[in-house]
């Protein structure tokens, strides 16, 4: 599941995907109701790509979460997030069993349902996770890092600037 241009908008409701960057902010279209809106940089997005869930070893990755929510509920819907806080809680211990249950509040549960269900209702849930590119630089990269690791660390030192002269 890739959720690169997927965007919460602090005080707006449902999420969006990003369409065009400007120069003052961007444009996003809603996904409830396909609207375009313009954003400007002073508003509060979060990419859900960006977003992750405590555990008690770490944090993981929303996309991670979402992925399970789609294979416990085979890529359909999953409960309402309108349910009592008790069934949530339930719900969310059955998809992350080592979920930090003092930093996660049922309102942090609320909000992964209802945009997972949102994301299902437009057919944005499938098995596809966010492939990792590999190309000619991340390739020169990863054997640059291989290289350097086997050799020696030796100190460079910079040239000396040379103060300028007073007339």
């Amino acid at each position: 599941m890739t959720l690169e241009k997927i965007l919460a908008i602090s005080g707006k409701p449902g999420l969006y995907v990003l369409k065009v960057q400007t120069r003052t902010g961007f444009v996003a279209e809603s996904l409830l109701d396909g609207k375009k809106i313009t954003v400007n940089l002073k508003s509060n997005v979060s990419l859900l790509s960006e977003i992750s869930i405590y555990t008690y070893e770490g944090e993981k990755p929303l996309a991670e979460i979402m992925q399970k929510i789609a294979d416990k509920e085979n890529k359909g819907p999953a409960i309402s997030h309108k349910e009592d806080n008790v069934k949530l809680t339930a719900y969310f211990k059955e998809i992350l069993p080592d979920y930090d249950e003092e930093r996660v509040y049922p309102s942090d549960i609320k909000k992964v349902l209802n945009w997972y269900n949102m994301l299902q209702a437009k057919g944005l849930v499938t098995d596809e996770v966010a492939p990792t590119v590999v190309t000619e630089e991340t390739q020169d990269k990863e054997e640059a890092d291989a290289v350097a690791e086997e050799a020696p660390v030796t100190e460079v030192k910079a040239p000396a600037k040379k103060a300028p002269v007073k007339k």
